[in-house]
């Protein structure tokens, strides 16, 4: 599957997820997070400590998402997506898209064991969607 067919898969979901969103504007997770906004998709946040981010009430883990978010979009340290990703297919996530920097090749392989859409070639949500850095 080309990386076009695999972000269309990815953009099926009825909702979506940002792990790794900071309530800071300047840092990337918060963008991703405004992008998805700005293009009218209903996004999830996920942070452990925070309540609110952008005005939307975030759910601390994966595992508190709604059903309907099957697309997760990670900005997080690779050590950390490592985790992630494990949490993720337990939740039935069909969709990842690991931000650049983000990915690792044990994450990267354990979703495609799990025959999870992948997407971790540094192509980037803010570039796709059209949204400035």
């Amino acid at each position: 599957m080309s990386v076009d067919e695999k972000i269309a898969q990815f953009l099926q979901s009825a909702a979506f997820a940002v792990v790794g969103v900071s309530t800071k504007p300047d840092k990337f997770g918060n963008k991703i997070f405004k992008c998805y906004q700005k293009k009218g998709y209903r996004v999830v946040p996920i942070h452990p400590l925070e309540k609110e981010i952008e005005g939307v009430s975030c759910v601390s883990n994966v595992s508190e998402l709604p059903s309907e978010v099957v697309s997760l979009s990670v900005v997080t340290p690779p050590a950390v997506t490592e985790k992630l990703v494990i949490s993720a297919a337990e939740k039935g996530i069909k969709n990842i898209w690991m931000q650049p920097g983000a990915a690792s090749p044990a994450a990267v392989a354990f979703c495609e064991q799990q025959g999870i859409n992948v997407i971790a070639d540094g192509t980037c949500v803010l570039l796709r969607f059209g949204c400035h850095h």
